[in-house]
């Protein structure tokens, strides 16, 4: 059921002060966009069981953090992107926010699809490429969400800088191991 709401900016940059729906809602909600982000994990780690293993014996950069790193900041940023599209989804009716969440959901398939690229089909090149359209989804992601909410935009920057240093890893590691 849809609450009324007023045509006012919060201090987290959200346009509507209260959402116009329900607590149910707002759970029920939550709970898909965090379902989405959860398949977009694991979609990655069952295409990829032995990634820690494969990393470990490429050749890396000097600067290549220990394959113990990666799970633990994953989970942070995945909870971050769940959060972030919840925020803006919650916010507004859905039809101003279709479009947003329609981004959203295209940069999480991207996100999906870079650790069977790299890992799974050891297509490190393709991955390169793969990851760089990532990046570039992940921008219009934030500057979408901006126009929603700027605290879900500044949701996603942590997930850009990771994935923006995961890329240059990922140019990296393709270098030293072709």
């Amino acid at each position: 059921m849809m609450k009324s709401t007023t045509d006012q900016t919060d201090s987290t940059g959200s346009r509507f002060t209260s959402s116009p729906y329900g607590i149910g809602a707002q759970v029920g909600g939550g709970a898909i966009i965090l379902l989405l982000v959860v398949a977009a994990a694991a979609t990655g780690n069952l295409a990829a069981q032995s990634s820690a293993e494969q990393y470990n014996q490429l050749n890396q950069p000097g600067w290549a953090p220990p394959s113990w790193v990666f799970g633990p900041v994953w989970t942070l940023l995945y909870a971050l992107i769940a959060l972030s599209a919840w925020w803006v989804w919650r916010g507004e009716p859905w039809p101003r926010v279709r479009w947003a969440l329609a981004v959203f959901v295209g940069q999480l398939v991207l996100n999906a699809l870079w650790t069977p690229l790299f890992f799974g089909a050891d297509l490190r090149g393709l991955a390169l490429a793969e990851i760089l359209l990532l990046l570039g989804a992940i921008i219009a992601t934030i500057a979408i969400f901006w126009r929603h909410s700027r605290f879900a935009a500044g949701l996603l920057v942590p997930y850009l800088m990771w994935t923006a240093f995961a890329a240059a890893l990922n140019f990296s590691v393709w270098q030293l191991n072709n």
